[in-house]
C-alpha cells in the first residue's frame, strides 16, 4: 500500500487503521505543515516513510515499485488554500495525479479521494447522485474535478466523493466546517453565520478511514465506479449544523448575519445510496464527532492548525 500525503489530516488516521489490519503501508509526505502526526506510526515494523514531494517523478517512480493499492491523498485542499497558491495547487491535485497515472501498472490499483465540493451550488430540490452534473465554484473543485476524470480513464481505480470531513486527527485541521464551528463554539462562545440555509453533506474522519478499508476489500465488484461517501442523516445547512453543536455548548450565541457572503458559495444535498448498497455503513454519528472535537479542543487551543 503507497499512500501519498499520508502524514495529512486523513492519511494520519487511515495508515493507522491499515497498520492495526495487518496491511504494509508506504507514506510519502512533503511534511509542509512541519506535522509530526505520523511519529507514533514508527512503532509498525510494517510501516515505511519516505520524505518527499509527490511531484517528484522520479522518487514516486522508485517507491511505487510493487505496491498493490495506491492511495494518492497528496494535495491543498480547500478553497482558500487553493487560491493562495494557484500553481502550486495546479501541480499538486491535477498534474501530479496525471503524473501518477502515466507510472503505474495496470494491475496497481487507485482509490481516488475526491470531494462532493463539485457539485456546487444547487436549489436543495434534489439529491445530487453520482450521475448529477458537476459544477465546481472554486479552483480547488474544479482542480479535483478534472483529477476524477483522469483517473477514470483507466479501470482499475475506484473514485470516492467525499463529503465534507469532520473528527480529531493527530494533524489536525481546524478549516473544515464542523471542527471550525464546534472550535469557535469551545474558544468564543459564538458563531456568524453567512447563507445560514446552504447545505452539505459531512461525514466523519474514521468513517473515511473505514471506507478506503472496505474499498481495498471489495475492490473486484466496485472498481471503475464513482461513489458519494458521507452520511445521509448529515445532509444539514449550517444553521442547523450550529443548533446541533448549541446541544453540547447550550452557552453557545448564534448570530445570523443579513449583510455579507460566504466566499465559499456550495450548497448542495446528497444522496449516497450507492456506497450504502455495496454494504458499507458508517459508525459515527454528526453528534459523535461534536462531542469528540469538544473533548479534543480542551486539549488543543491552537489555531495554527488550519492549511492557510
Amino acid at each position: 500500500m503507497f499512500i501519498t500525503g499520508g502524514a495529512g489530516y486523513i492519511g494520519s488516521v487511515l495508515a493507522e487503521r491499515l497498520l492495526q489490519h495487518g496491511h504494509e503501508v508506504t507514506v510519502l509526505d512533503n511534511l509542509m505543515y512541519n506535522q509530526n502526526s505520523i511519529l507514533y506510526l514508527a512503532h509498525y515494523k510494517k510501516f515505511e516513510f519516505m520524505k518527499g514531494d509527490a511531484r517528484d517523478k522520479k522518487l514516486v517512480t522508485n517507491v511505487i515499485k510493487g505496491k498493490d493499492f495506491v492511495i494518492p491523498l497528496a494535495a491543498i485542499v480547500g478553497a482558500p488554500a487553493c487560491d493562495k497558491n494557484p500553481e502550486l495547487a495546479t501541480t499538486t491535485n491535477l498534474r501530479a495525479i496525471q503524473e501518477l497515472l502515466a507510472l503505474v501498472s495496470t494491475d496497481q490499483k487507485i482509490i481516488f479521494p475526491n470531494t462532493n465540493s463539485g457539485y456546487g451550488t444547487k436549489d436543495n430540490s434534489q439529491y445530487c447522485t453520482e450521475e448529477s452534473p458537476l459544477e465546481p465554484v472554486s479552483l480547488y473543485g474544479r482542480l479535483k474535478v478534472d483529477a476524477e476524470k483522469s483517473i477514470l480513464s483507466r479501470d482499475n481505480s475506484i473514485v470516492l466523493r467525499l463529503a465534507t470531513v469532520f473528527g480529531v486527527s493527530p494533524r489536525m485541521r481546524l478549516d473544515l466546517l464542523v471542527n471550525d464551528f464546534t472550535y469557535r463554539a469551545v474558544r468564543d462562545g459564538y458563531i456568524v453565520l453567512f447563507e445560514k440555509d446552504f447545505k452539505r453533506n459531512y461525514i466523519h474522519i474514521r468513517d473515511i478511514a473505514k471506507c478506503f478499508e472496505f474499498c481495498m476489500t471489495n475492490f473486484q465488484s466496485m472498481r471503475g465506479e464513482i461513489y458519494n461517501v458521507g452520511r445521509d442523516d448529515a445532509n444539514c445547512s449550517k444553521e442547523e449544523l450550529a443548533l446541533r453543536i448549541k446541544k453540547y455548548v447550550p452557552s453557545l450565541k448564534i448570530v445570523i448575519s443579513e449583510v455579507g457572503r460566504d466566499p465559499d458559495r456550495r450548497n448542495y444535498i446528497v444522496s449516497n445510496d450507492k456506497i450504502n448498497k455495496t454494504g458499507f455503513q458508517c459508525d459515527y454519528s454528526l453528534d459523535d464527532g461534536i462531542q469528540e472535537l469538544i473533548k479534543g479542543y480542551k486539549i488543543l487551543y491552537d489555531s495554527a492548525y488550519t492549511n492557510l
